[in-house]
């Protein structure tokens, strides 16, 4: 019944588009906030699909039982933090094999010096000894992700808005020479989040790659670990709570961390502390955090410990995912000019 619910009214959406590479064991705050809490609200306006970004991981080397680990663990993170199956199309990457059929015909249509001009590409060249061929044209394969499912919007971050532009670019010539064929997405309009920074290292964003994990943030940390990391944050010499990125970025980072989880304006959370001590914002952002993670931590090991549930979740969305997926292909293919088996 939720299915066909499902269906009959996201006819009427737009439909997005948004995935996460399964690169960690746990998704981290700057993850949950600026992605997982908006693609919450985004399924009760679009016709939403959430992928898990498998394919894109291997761009660089991975263990293959961590692979398989992690990818059920960020799936059963992202139905944690408030994606609904009877909402949203949930599915793995590689469970929709047209993905990679899609991906060599857009490979065909980009160009050499298209893909190697993408920022992305030269900075991860830049840190590998072994640079696959696949870290190259995955731009072409995160193009194929969004154009299979005729996806009007794709929400970005400002480090992948110009892997959008070259999948627009590209719809746009396949479009050209082939006849209509693909929707040319727009970027998404998210509301403007705030940046989550490293604990330990105010000026660099919090990352999965941080030298240092005490400066990170994990989702399904438990409560004891998450408040140590608050209480050790950086901050400064000074005793004044106030928000001021540039002279006190650690303690401004903490109240757009404490806005995000309460609601609250900064300017009220300021107000608050007024004439208390960085201990007590700490104190208190940490009693906060385990309020609002707990019960995140605590469904998605849930579901890791009923896998069978979480297979028929995420099959479910494969089997949606990939119907929408064969009509896209079957038709690039007679486009181009493929004989049909």
């Amino acid at each position: 019944m939720g299915t066909m619910t499902q269906t009959s009214e996201s006819q009427h959406r737009p439909r997005s588009l948004s995935g996460i590479q399964a690169t960690s064991d746990s998704l981290h705050l700057g993850n949950y906030i600026g992605a997982l809490q908006q693609f919450v609200e985004q399924q009760e306006t679009h016709d939403a699909f959430f992928f898990i970004a498998n394919m894109h991981a291997i761009t660089v080397e991975q263990d293959p039982v961590e692979l398989r680990e992690r990818t059920l663990r960020t799936a059963a993170q992202f139905i944690a933090s408030g994606l609904d199956p009877e909402k949203s199309t949930i599915f793995i990457q590689s469970h929709v094999p047209q993905t990679t059929q899609l991906g060599w015909v857009l490979e065909c249509t980009a160009s050499l010096g298209e893909a190697q001009r993408m920022t992305q590409f030269k900075d991860k060249a830049a840190k590998n000894e072994h640079i696959s061929l696949g870290l190259l044209t995955y731009p072409a394969l995160m193009a194929a992700d969004i154009l299979l499912y005729q996806a009007n919007v794709v929400p970005v971050g400002e480090d992948q808005r110009q892997h959008l532009e070259l999948t627009r670019n590209l719809a746009g010539r396949f479009n050209q020479r082939y006849g209509q064929t693909f929707t040319v997405p727009e970027p998404g309009i998210l509301k403007q989040t705030a940046k989550i920074y490293d604990l330990q290292d105010p000026g660099a964003k919090m990352s999965k790659s941080a030298a240092n994990p005490a400066g990170r943030i994990d989702v399904l940390d438990e409560p004891k670990a998450l408040t140590k990391k608050f209480k050790s944050a950086v901050t400064d010499n000074d005793t004044v709570i106030a928000y001021d990125p540039e002279t006190k970025p650690g303690v401004s980072n903490l109240l757009t961390i404490y806005s995000s989880f309460s609601g609250e304006p900064i300017e009220s959370i300021v107000a608050q502390f007024e004439g208390k001590m960085y201990g007590h914002l700490k104190v208190a952002l940490a009693e906060l955090a385990v309020e609002s993670l707990t019960p995140v931590r605590e469904r998605t090991h849930e579901l890791l410990d009923d896998p069978a549930e979480l297979e028929r979740i995420l099959h479910a969305g494969a089997d949606r995912a990939e119907a929408i997926a064969r009509r896209t292909i079957e038709d690039v293919y007679a486009r181009v000019g493929f004989l049909s088996r």
